[in-house]
């Protein structure tokens, strides 16, 4: 064979390199908007808002938020709006209108009920006294938020408690639901001042593409002006967020967060409607119950508490992109020079196959460097999170580099039965034991992923970027030193049969609109592909 000279992993490098440039060059394309999300020229006309951060949660009963942390917030939030809607006065949210009054803001103050009458009597006792001694700051009362759609209340039920509240408050009284539920409940109308409908395009059982969310709301809101004329129709939520998995073709972004915002805000304007923003701040805590996106619908980032969108500033997904680009090329140079340190100790020549085996994997891990790091960063909740989407991280590292050192060495994919079997089946050496983690990691953690979507999938994030640095170097390994002989192990065998199985389900179930679950789903039988691959060398007796 003729023997490789060092121009072709340069060239190769040189190449991998152009293209982790021109792919971050392009993920980082700012938009352009007909206004700004926030636009200090034009205050929202309301932001609902709820003054958690970090660890804090109204899961917990013992949860109570000063009233210097409220003050804060509302000082901020009162130089973009003019209005904050609330949806309880539990941990200390009865403290809002008299804070707000301080710094300008008017409140639409929410009533939370739910199925438990002792918690809803003293939810309302306290919204009326609210209503009572503010209501110059108190433009309406909403009494409950979605209780019908979660079921918690019959309809007649809650109409009469709206009247109860009605006929006790200075102040306009709502109820706030989806927009469905307005017209299979048709007797609340008859019950309330105004009707407070929710519009969240992400959030419909046949979720709407980031492009078409204003449009969608304009019909949704003026289908409600028929059905009921004569009384106003006040959008209490619309938005979409910033992080989180696909539904259909609804892709949560930054970009399609502050285009969704700001069309519906310049719809808004030029149509003459009241609407309500959710939400002001990010809710971590939310991603407990709703999943990542849940935790990502602010304008406001729950970390810094800074602006997303600052008036005047290009808006990109990635804002750090330059640093991203950097970190992916180090890792591509990284696994290049592996690379070459390797033949150092071996006497023979790789293939050229064997070097755009490297380069592919050097130029997968680059690009997606930064991508698997922004989903690690917005995904991991809680300590199990970032230990579990971290090791998937460090796998997809160590994955590339591992995987050059190998296909230089000649070394095949190490198998579960080399790792973790019988003492005579065992690889011993420092690089087989450290191949075959980051394997048994891969498939470890791409398992339960897969078994995740298959079975409850609402909430649940895909790993596309991560899994796709990891699978992608053991993939070359198995195509180019596999061992030729061999049987084929029961665990890689197992492991297989349950990735594709999870992958033909979730390619359906998630539909073909959905790219984040069609690149999962592809890197799944990838990896049955390399684990169906393996061979076990057979110890003689």
């Amino acid at each position: 064979m003729e023997p490789i000279s060092f121009r072709t992993p340069l060239a190769l490098l040189l190449l991998s390199l152009g293209s982790i440039a021109a792919v971050w060059w392009w993920l980082a394309t700012p938009i352009s908007l007909a206004r700004a999300p926030i636009d200090p020229n034009a205050k929202l006309l309301c932001v609902s808002y709820a003054p958690f951060r970090g660890d804090q949660t109204p899961l917990s009963p013992t949860t109570h938020i000063s009233a210097g942390q409220i003050s804060e917030d509302l000082a901020q939030l009162a130089k973009i709006s003019d209005c904050v809607r609330t949806y309880s006065i539990e941990n200390g949210l009865d403290q809002v209108p008299e804070l707000a009054a301080k710094v300008g803001l008017k409140v639409i103050q929410g009533i939370w009920l739910s199925g438990n009458r002792q918690k809803n009597a003293i939810q309302i006792a306290t919204g009326i006294r609210l209503a009572k001694e503010f209501p110059s700051i108190i433009t309406a009362l909403v009494v409950g938020n979605e209780v019908l759609l979660r079921g918690e209340m019959t309809q007649s039920d809650l109409a009469a408690t709206i009247r109860s509240v009605k006929v006790q408050v200075p102040v306009p009284v709502t109820y706030a639901d989806v927009w469905e539920f307005w017209l299979r409940y048709r007797e609340i109308y008859d019950a309330v001042d105004f009707v407070t409908i929710h519009i969240l395009p992400y959030w419909e059982d046949f979720p709407i593409r980031a492009k078409y969310a204003a449009a969608h709301v304009e019909q949704i809101r003026r289908r409600m002006e028929v059905a009921f004329p004569g009384k106003e129709i006040l959008i209490g939520e619309t938005g979409w967020p910033s992080a989180g998995r696909m539904r259909d073709a609804a892709l949560p972004s930054r970009t399609n967060q502050a285009r969704v915002v700001s069309e519906i805000l310049d719809l808004a304007k030029r149509e003459n409607f009241r609407v309500n923003l959710i939400e002001a701040y990010d809710q971590p805590w939310k991603r407990e119950l709703e999943g990542t996106m849940g935790g990502y619908w602010g304008l406001i980032d729950s970390v810094h508490r800074a602006l997303k969108y600052p008036p005047g500033i290009a808006i990109s997904n990635y804002p750090a992109w330059k640093l991203h680009m950097a970190g992916g090329m180090g890792l591509a140079v990284l696994v290049f020079a592996v690379a070459l340190l390797a033949l150092r100790r071996k006497p023979w020549t790789p293939r050229l196959a064997s070097w755009i085996a490297v380069g592919i994997s050097a130029t997968s891990a680059g690009t997606l460097l930064g991508v698997a790091a922004d989903k690690m960063f917005y995904e991991s909740y809680g300590l199990g999170g970032w230990l579990f989407w971290g090791c998937l991280l460090a796998a997809g590292i160590a994955s590339p580099v591992l995987g050059s050192h190998a296909l230089m060495s000649g070394r095949s994919s190490p198998t579960f039965l080399e790792l973790l079997g019988p003492t005579d089946h065992r690889d011993r050496t420092w690089m087989a034991v450290i191949l075959g983690l980051v394997l048994a990691v891969t498939t470890v953690i791409g398992a339960d992923t897969a078994l995740g979507l298959a079975f409850d999938p609402r909430y649940k994030d895909f790993p596309f970027a991560a899994l796709t640095m990891a699978v992608v170097p053991f993939a070359m390994l198995s195509l180019l030193n596999r061992p030729k002989e061999g049987v084929r192990p029961l665990a890689e065998t197992t492991f297989a049969g349950l990735l594709v199985i999870a992958a033909i389900y979730t390619g359906f179930d998630e539909g073909p609109d959905n790219w984040q679950s069609l690149w999962t789903c592809a890197i799944y039988v990838l990896l049955a592909a390399t684990l169906w691959r393996a061979r076990a060398v057979q110890i003689p007796k």
